[in-house]
Parts: C-alpha cells; sequence; structure tokens
C-alpha cells in the first residue's frame, strides 16, 4: 500500500489534472490511496466567500459564482460532453454551500468555516476521480469525513485515533486505486471538521498510519525538500535524506514543506516519506526515515511572517517567575494564540506568536491587568538549523533586530 498526496499547487488547472494521471502512469498506483487538496488557490477564495456571508452579503453570490465558474472552465477543459455526469455532480455540491448559508443558524465562524470551506477539497476529488475514471484509471471516490473522526475544536480538530483506525482498515479497500479529499474530518454529530491548514499532509499519514502503509509520497511543485524557501532565499539546495528528528524539528519551526502533524504518526511506525517532484516523478527526491543523517549538512532557514512579539515586565519589577509563566500560558491557550518563540530574564518575558483566530485585542487587554506590555505586529522570525557564523552574518545583514536566541543547533532572530 502507498500513500499519495497532491498538493492544490498540482491541480490548479486542467494541465494539473493530466499531469497527475502522467504521474500515475509513470510510478505506478495499484494499491495506492490518493489525498487530493482544493483545486488551486480555492481554499483562499472559499475563505473570501465565507468572509463575505458574515461581513458582505451582497457580495456572497458573487464570490460563490467565482469559484464555480473556476472549477467549471476546468471541467470544460477535461470533459468533452456538458452532458457527462459529472457536471451535474459538482452543481449539486454547489448547491449544498447555498442550501447550508440559507438555514444555518449558528454565529461561530469556526463551525461555519469547517462546513463551508472543504468543498473546496470534494469538488476537486471528485473531478479528478471521474477524469481518471475517464481515461481509464478506475478509481473510488471516498468521502474521508466518513473515515477520519474528530473532536469539536473546529479549525484545527483532534483525531480520535481508536475510531479512526477502525473505520479506515475496516472500511478502505487497499487492494484497489482509492481517491479522497485531505484537510476533511467530522465529528461525532457529523458535522465537518478541519485539520489545520495545510492538514492534507496530516491526513495522507493518518491513512498510511491505519492502513500499514509501505510509503508515503508528497508531490510538490519542487524537486523535495530544500533548505531554504526559494522564494525569500536565494540559492536554495536539495536535502536528499534526513532522518525523522530532523524533519519534525524543521517542521516544528515553521518549514512549510513538511506539516507538522504529519511525521509522528509515520515515525510511530517507521513509514518512510517522500517528497518528490509532480514535474520530475522519475528524480529521487528527498527521503524521510529512520536514522538518516541529513544529507548534505548545510544551515536549514525558515522564514514565519505576519508575527506578533509581545514583551511583558512587572508592574512592580518583581520576578517574573513559574506563577507568571503559568498565568500567561494559559492565557495564550485561551485565546488560541500559536507560540514560535519564547524568551525570558528575571523581570521581563517574551513571546512571539500567530494570531491566527484574530484575539490579539483580547490577549493585550487582558495581559494588561498585571504586567507592562509591548507589542510589535507584523515582525518576521528567521529560523537556521545548523547555523554557522556566515549563515548568521549574512542573514542579520541591513535588519533591525529586535530579538535574537541561540542554542547549540539553532539561531532565532525577529525582525521587523
Amino acid at each position: 500500500m502507498q500513500i499519495f498526496k497532491f498538493g492544490g499547487a498540482s491541480v490548479k488547472d486542467a494541465q494539473g489534472v493530466k499531469n497527475l494521471a502522467h504521474v500515475l502512469k509513470t510510478v505506478g498506483y495499484s494499491n495506492t490511496l490518493i489525498v487530493v487538496s482544493a483545486m488551486g488557490k480555492t481554499t483562499n477564495a472559499m475563505e473570501t466567500v465565507i468572509a463575505n456571508y458574515f461581513e458582505a452579503k451582497h457580495k456572497l453570490q458573487s464570490s460563490l459564482q467565482e469559484v464555480k465558474k473556476f472549477h467549471n472552465n476546468i471541467l470544460l477543459d477535461l470533459f468533452d460532453n456538458e452532458t457527462h455526469p459529472v457536471f451535474g455532480t459538482i452543481d449539486k455540491l454547489f448547491q449544498e454551500i447555498v442550501l447550508f448559508f440559507e438555514h444555518n443558524k449558528s454565529p461561530n465562524y469556526n463551525f461555519v468555516y469547517d462546513q463551508v470551506i472543504g468543498f473546496g477539497e470534494l469538488i476537486s476529488t471528485t473531478i479528478i476521480s471521474h477524469y481518471l475514471n475517464e481515461i481509464g484509471i478506475t478509481n473510488t471516490w471516498l468521502d474521508v469525513r466518513t473515515f477520519i473522526k474528530t473532536d469539536d475544536y473546529y479549525r484545527n480538530s483532534k483525531v480520535n485515533w481508536n475510531q479512526t483506525q477502525e473505520l479506515i482498515s475496516t472500511h478502505v479497500d487497499a487492494s484497489k486505486l482509492n481517491i479522497t479529499q485531505g484537510f476533511l474530518g467530522s465529528n461525532s454529530n457529523n458535522f465537518t471538521t478541519t485539520l489545520g491548514r495545510e492538514g492534507s499532509d496530516y491526513t495522507a499519514a493518518i491513512f498510511a498510519y491505519c492502513l500499514n502503509a509501505n510509503s508515503v509520497t508528497i508531490w510538490k511543485d519542487v524537486p523535495g525538500v530544500l533548505n531554504a524557501d526559494p522564494r525569500y532565499f536565494e540559492n536554495a539546495e536539495l536535502l536528499h535524506e534526513m532522518s525523522y528528528r530532523e524533519a519534525i524539528e524543521l517542521s516544528y519551526y515553521g518549514a512549510s514543506v513538511i506539516h507538522p502533524k504529519t511525521l509522528q504518526p509515520l515515525q510511530r511506525k517507521e513509514i518512510p516519506l517522500y517528497v518528490k517532484s509532480f514535474l520530475n516523478p522519475k528524480n529521487n527526491g528527498t527521503k524521510v526515515g529512520k536514522d538518516l543523517d541529513l544529507n548534505p549538512k548545510t544551515p536549514c532557514y525558515i522564514l514565519k511572517q505576519n508575527q506578533v512579539l509581545i514583551s511583558l515586565s512587572s508592574l512592580d519589577f518583581s520576578y517574573i517567575v513559574e506563577d507568571n509563566i503559568s498565568h500567561i500560558f494559559s492565557l495564550l491557550h485561551d485565546y488560541k494564540m500559536k507560540v514560535s518563540m519564547i524568551q525570558n530574564s528575571a523581570i521581563s518575558f517574551s513571546v512571539c506568536i500567530e494570531n491566527n483566530y484574530d484575539n490579539l485585542e483580547r490577549l493585550l487587554l487582558h495581559l494588561k491587568a498585571k504586567y507592562k506590555v509591548w507589542s510589535q505586529e507584523a515582525v518576521k522570525l528567521y529560523t537556521i538549523r545548523h547555523y554557522n557564523p556566515q549563515a548568521i552574518q549574512d542573514l542579520e545583514a541591513e535588519k533591525e533586530i529586535l530579538l535574537k536566541q541561540i542554542t547549540p543547533e539553532i539561531v532565532q532572530i525577529i525582525t521587523k
């Protein structure tokens, strides 16, 4: 059994869908399960639809129509006859979105988000499944929400592993080519939940774990895992091999090629992960596995943008001690802030966070009741793993440094 995951960039248009079929024909697709993301920038477009539902209902229909037009153009490029059943199936999915908006009573943004956002994946996999069947690559379409069960934490749900294991091992026929959606699950009431942004990689790992797969391959528009994002750093190098631990460290600090939650289930069963290029499917790419040394051993650069730096000190210049830190982290948890970096001294505490849930103002108000608070939004967090002096010097050049932290393996620098 092998698990393939194709992201939105790989199926951003009709040519991408055709290339997916080419990859399958090139590398083989027996005993394979394919996990697919929403097409292109559909998730962003659906977020606009959701925003319009709450804030600009007069724009709701037109924004949804844009999403439908985008997918309809792909359908017209893939299928010769508009009477093909896929057109009606996709139309019904869009009708489901409209019906949800008409009947929804919940004011909870996170709930509404999860009920709507996943239609991108449902639509993409429906189109691809029909296309593959049309060209003779017989496959079975699976609704991932009937297999991956989660709690009720909308937009970042936790997997119920026992229930998910039972459903996948019992009801997925591993001898067939199956296609399903990334990113999605459902709770005990069968409402749609999501596993966090970029959670399709995690979906692939969940299926791999539950099916005891031989491998997981993530197909990207890059040659494999690079030591830096080429959009922000020059001369990025391909990393040929690395251990699970190395990959987990890189993902923890924000490397975007592999989702942070993807690696743990694979490591537990020692299932190798490959990251390969869908443009050159015969190339080796990057292998992540047990007891592999980083090859080549080179500095790895990670950039996290749109961070918030908060510095706290006590009102009476008393020490920042355990109960203070416990209180601060309790608030960070309550306001759903993702911590990227911390640094403390005797009388101060600094934390770099991601304001994903737009709770920053409320958090700061709460903190100001007990601490002196300074904050800076839109800062950048640079991380270098396996740094050397030259790497630090090059990174710091012509930047205003707000905070810096060095350990034997990691240097982190926050800049404006």
